[in-house]
């Protein structure tokens, strides 16, 4: 009876033996497809803009200091403000005592000194001006507080369930946190603004260039001048954070977004994002589907102050592709809900895009309106009532 159960074991262990290799080399695959682009960051994320396709991620839920990342959403508001017609580029903006008291990165604004909203952007993206972060949420929510539960708010609707903030600059504050995973889905709304760009792209420029005191800007990302094609968006630093990055480049249409957070210094931090960008570049490619501005179609809006609402492409629509594969299969399909009641506010979803390779979803997209469509007033609807009568 020993002896059975010996030549039983020995058979299972030489039966595993023999599929061991076949273990490694598929585990060896694995690796190799998904190489470990940040060793050195605490957390890591790297996907494409467009369709949101994750390429490379690690530890990338941890709820981690953002540090200055937090003002991704800081201009991701005023970008929305701006759309919705809260906000002119031109408007001043008026620094009040609280916000020129502001430590840390600033742009060393006075109490009662006028910027424009322009201006101000500018010291956020460039300079990452903490008393400028300030300024601009007072100027659009009345007070910082109400602009950060408006932070809160619009972190929830995006799905960014491991963020929370404290305030609308990154400095350090007890329960204020995101994660690689969250900051990466704010950039990529972000940069549905192409705008911002114009503002987290440029290396150097000036504030004050024609008063006595001109104020030099530097980026603190210093990717925007040795990397080609990177764009934005924005580092941080703290002493708890370490050295944090969100960022963003271009290349043949390819648009992809890499975060790490906690990395040891800004060489290292610099070094993996620039490897994770190569890494993309080198595998991937997009399809389009539509290219931003192109019709995507019309809403019938009831009882607003326009009937129809064209509806555009925003920001390019595409999916993410490994290099050389096949694109025959690949299809579209466009369901856009109506009518809709008025009002209707910029960036409302309006619809769906979804994208198929075969029977495989590649990718869904939101379809938003480009603009606000105010409640006709009660002559508009009598003309209309009266037109339709007789039409």
């Amino acid at each position: 009876m020993k002896k059975s159960y010996v030549f039983k074991g020995l058979a299972l262990w030489m039966a595993a033996m023999l599929l061991f290799p076949s273990f490694v080399l598929a585990e060896k695959d694995e690796q190799e497809a998904a190489p470990d682009l940040a060793p050195s960051a605490r957390s890591a994320i790297l996907l494409d803009a467009d369709s949101g396709t994750i390429i490379y991620e690690k530890n990338s839920h941890d709820k981690l200091p953002p540090a200055s990342i937090t003002k991704v959403m800081t201009m991701l508001l005023i970008m929305e403000a701006l759309d919705q017609g809260q906000l002119k580029w031109t408007d001043k903006v008026t620094t009040s005592e609280y916000a020129a008291s502001m430590g840390g990165s600033q742009i060393f604004l006075e109490p009662g000194e006028e910027m424009t909203v322009e201006e101000m952007l500018k010291g956020i993206a460039m300079a990452s001006g903490n008393d400028a972060s300030v300024a601009m949420a007072e100027k659009i929510s009345g007070t910082e507080e109400a602009f950060v539960k408006r932070m809160n708010e619009r972190a929830q609707e995006l799905g960014m369930k491991n963020t929370r903030f404290a305030n609308c600059n990154g400095l350090p504050a007890e329960n204020h946190y995101s994660s690689a995973h969250d900051i990466a889905i704010m950039s990529r709304e972000l940069l549905k603004h192409p705008e911002i760009t114009k503002f987290t792209g440029q290396y150097q420029d000036y504030l004050r260039k024609e008063s006595e005191k001109p104020f030099w800007l530097v980026n603190t990302n210093k990717l925007v001048r040795f990397y080609t094609g990177a764009d934005g968006l924005k580092t941080g630093y703290t002493s708890e954070a370490k050295f944090c990055l969100t960022a963003t480049a271009v290349r043949d249409s390819l648009r992809v977004v890499g975060v790490v957070m906690g990395e040891p210094n800004t060489k290292t931090r610099n070094a993996e994002v620039g490897k994770m960008f190569d890494y993309s570049f080198a595998q991937y490619m997009n399809h389009p589907i539509f290219k931003s501005g192109e019709p995507l179609g019309n809403v019938t809006v009831e009882k607003g102050s326009v009937t129809e609402l064209p509806i555009s492409a925003k920001h390019p629509y595409s999916v993410l592709l490994k290099k050389g594969s096949q694109t025959d299969n690949i299809r579209h399909e466009l369901s856009i809900e109506g009518p809709v009641k008025a009002p209707v506010k910029a960036g409302q979803v309006l619809g769906k895009l979804t994208v198929y390779q075969g029977d495989k979803v590649l990718a869904e997209f939101d379809v938003e309106s480009p603009e606000n469509v105010d409640k006709a007033g009660w002559w508009t609807l009598l003309k209309r009532t009266g037109a339709q009568l007789f039409s």
